[in-house]
């Protein structure tokens, strides 16, 4: 009896200490840049989608790599609002802007109907998106800007393992449901039409 009560303490304690370590003293949302439409918070997110899932979805704007390799949730319509370039820059490779964010929306999703929820890594580049949605037509009602992003901040606990890492909020870090699995339905639509051209 004392050793299962010492084992189910043991795995409490390391639940506890790694929600600590995930979300340091009370992470709280907030929107990282002015922008129009609403603002959510990832588990807002996946409430909307369940209520009302024929009309409600979410816009992945990151890049095609970011959606392949890092993951993205469940059902998440990838739409790239910068791409990466082959010209490598002081952060890494420049990204480039995609001229056609706003047309690729209103090609996959009807402004009459449809809510979008608009994310990136940690919710800068879909502070952006949300403009761009409204500006072809999407009204700020159905517009929302998904604070934390599909990664989360960057942790600011210095004394945390995870110091500087995308370690505080987030989709993933919320344990909402993701995957690595590639659907052609959910990729970015333009590069799904030329591969399905090119096999004619």
């Amino acid at each position: 009896m004392q050793k299962s009560s010492f084992r189910f303490l043991s795995v409490m304690f390391v639940v506890c200490l790694t929600a600590s370590l995930a979300y340091g003293e009370g992470y709280t949302y907030k929107a990282n840049k002015e922008h129009l439409g609403g603002n959510v918070t990832p588990t807002e997110a996946f409430q909307m989608i369940k209520k009302d899932p024929q009309h409600t979805f979410l816009v992945d704007c990151r890049t095609r790599a970011e959606y392949q390799y890092v993951g993205h949730p469940d059902g998440a319509y990838n739409i790239p609002i910068r791409f990466l370039s082959s010209k490598a820059g002081k952060k890494g490779y420049v990204e480039v802007d995609n001229p056609d964010f706003g047309k690729a929306l209103r090609e996959q999703f009807n402004p009459e109907t449809d809510t979008l929820i608009i994310f990136c890594r940690s919710g800068n580049r879909s502070c952006k998106g949300c403009n761009e949605a409204i500006k072809v037509g999407f009204a700020e009602a159905k517009v929302f800007n998904m604070m934390g992003g599909f990664e989360g901040g960057k942790n600011k606990n210095k004394d945390s393992i995870y110091y500087g890492k995308r370690w505080a909020g987030g989709w993933k870090l919320e344990g909402l449901p993701w995957s690595y699995k590639m659907d052609t339905k959910l990729m970015y639509r333009p590069d799904v039409k030329k591969v399905m051209a090119s096999t004619d």
